[in-house]
């Protein structure tokens, strides 16, 4: 009985995600359009942002609560199914158009962070003022972004009423909150049929946190907002790197294990082969989607077989 009701809320959660998905994409570009700012620039900030909450609230209550390795362990492990599986997943279903401010600004900006956190982190602590430093790059960059105004790549309009913000907010309530329910109903399903604490872990909690990020891009992806699909998960890293672990580290440092450093390898190396995809051709082409899932399903095969 118990494992029914697992299922059904499993079944509801995922059309919660996509439904909600819908909503916050079309709200997102009609507020995009309305205030002549790009789908792109959109998806890394607004978009980028709400789509973080779960990781934003499961890092930071692992930091309150002083379990370090799980506050950095969930933005690495999250950043890492965005890069490899979501935008995997996103390139195979259609090819990605990308541009050149995404790949040499944004592409920069999360390399940059990147390496920024492994800095930090070489002497296994996470500091106070290397929070500090983190959120006032993202302030700079998010404040850089918006000032920019640049204008919507999309021909077709969105209309934008006084229920547009409510839609926005509306949109991202059903999003976070199913992907909450879909997580919890996953691990259930997954212990009933034996899988271990640590499996559980690598792959449904890692992957719940960024169910959001996952509905959010292929939605857009079908509505042909290709700048919002892949500046969602590019500015969802972000926020994730500058934004999450840097309110976490301030409100109290993080201390990780030499061990972790094997995650942190992993997510360097994919950012810089997801820049290197984006640039050649201006583009995401099924080959390189197919690469990215492959790289992260070897992965996932040796956590399970732990």
């Amino acid at each position: 009985m118990e494992l029914f009701i697992s299922i059904i809320i499993l079944l509801v959660t995922l059309a919660g995600l996509w439904k909600g998905a819908d909503i916050l994409v079309d709200s997102a570009t009609a507020i995009a359009q309305r205030f002549g700012i790009s789908d792109l620039v959109i998806g890394l900030t607004v978009v980028a942002i709400a789509t973080s909450a779960p990781e934003f609230v499961v890092t930071i209550s692992a930091a309150l609560a002083g379990k370090d390795g799980i506050s950095v362990g969930n933005v690495v492990g999250s950043n890492i199914f965005n890069l490899y599986f979501i935008l995997g997943l996103v390139a195979v279903l259609s090819v990605v158009p990308t541009s050149r401010k995404l790949v040499y600004r944004d592409g920069s900006v999360l390399i940059g962070t990147t390496l920024l956190l492994l800095l930090f982190l070489s002497d296994l602590t996470l500091e106070r003022w290397e929070g500090i430093i983190m959120i006032g790059i993202l302030i700079f960059y998010v404040t850089y972004l918006i000032l920019a105004k640049e204008s919507s790549e999309e021909i077709e309009r969105m209309p934008f009423t006084r229920y547009t913000w409510m839609l926005f907010i509306l949109g991202t309530g059903i999003v976070v909150t199913s992907g909450h329910f879909f997580v919890t109903a996953a691990s259930d399903i997954a212990r009933f049929f034996g899988l271990s604490e640590w499996a559980i872990g690598v792959t449904i909690v890692a992957a719940g946190t960024s169910t959001p990020e996952m509905a959010a891009s292929i939605v857009a992806l079908v509505k042909k907002r290709y700048g919002m699909s892949a500046g969602n998960l590019v500015g969802s890293d972000i926020f994730n790197l500058l934004g999450v672990l840097g309110l976490a580290a301030l409100l109290n440092p993080l201390n990780i294990t030499s061990e972790s450093f094997g995650s942190l390898g992993i997510l360097t190396f994919g950012v810089f082969v997801v820049v290197a995809f984006m640039r050649t051709g201006w583009k995401l082409s099924k080959t390189e989607g197919v690469i990215l899932l492959a790289v992260v399903a070897v992965r996932w095969y040796f956590d399970l077989s732990r």
